[in-house]
């Protein structure tokens, strides 16, 4: 198959220094909004790629949960695949894509875990259902249907109406060094600007070649 002759022009919007925002947090909350004005499915949907110590990347998507100047939160099982290669190598960057505002964010940084404190309290606003299923998934292992079947009649049981969040689940905060901002643009000559941080925790931001 080929797919060669797939193309899409860009030509909604352009992205300028004179309009930039002063820092990465303020440029992707004005860029999030845009998202959810233009009723993007899912905008807090993101690809979380992270890697091995030996260089072996994976990356899937996760959903953004909350962001602050410390940086972008999302939840998930200590187990899984991604879990062991962020304990190995905390490196890791986000990936957000809006195609109806033919948009990108791209964001590398650190991830470290969060709090229990906030684990415990985001565990606590998912529906009933989410709650047990983190008790539910041994993620990344291998099962059958109908296994993971049993242990959610069995664990829906036992659990009760409130279950507690299990250790091996809760959240992570990547803090960034660099975000970029990528706006598509005519004839490929797409807007890219850069927020880099210094050792001084101070943001600059430079404009990239397309």
């Amino acid at each position: 198959m080929t797919v060669a002759d797939i193309r899409q022009s860009y030509e909604k919007f352009e992205l300028l220094e004179s309009s930039l925002a002063a820092d990465p947090f303020e440029q992707f909350t004005l860029w999030f909004n845009d998202a959810l004005t233009a009723k993007v499915a899912e905008p807090n949907a993101m690809t979380l790629a992270t890697t091995t110590l030996a260089g072996k990347p994976s990356a899937r998507i996760v959903l953004l949960k909350g962001f602050d100047q410390q940086g972008f939160v999302f939840y998930t099982n200590y187990l899984s695949r991604k879990g062991h290669e962020l304990a190995e190598n905390p490196n890791a960057s986000l990936l957000f894509f809006w195609p109806a505002l033919e948009r990108q964010i791209r964001i590398e940084g650190v991830i470290e875990k969060a709090s229990a404190a906030e684990s415990d309290s985001y565990f606590q606003s998912r529906p009933l259902g989410s709650r047990i299923g983190a008790w539910v998934s041994p993620q990344s292992q291998p099962i059958t249907r109908a296994e993971l079947e049993a242990r959610a009649a069995e664990l829906s049981k036992s659990l009760g109406a409130e279950p507690a969040r299990p250790e091996h689940w809760g959240g992570y905060r990547l803090n960034p060094d660099r975000v970029e901002f990528w706006q598509g643009r005519p004839s490929r000559l797409h807007d890219r600007l850069v927020f880099q941080r210094d050792e001084s925790q101070v943001w600059s931001h430079i404009r990239l070649a397309p």
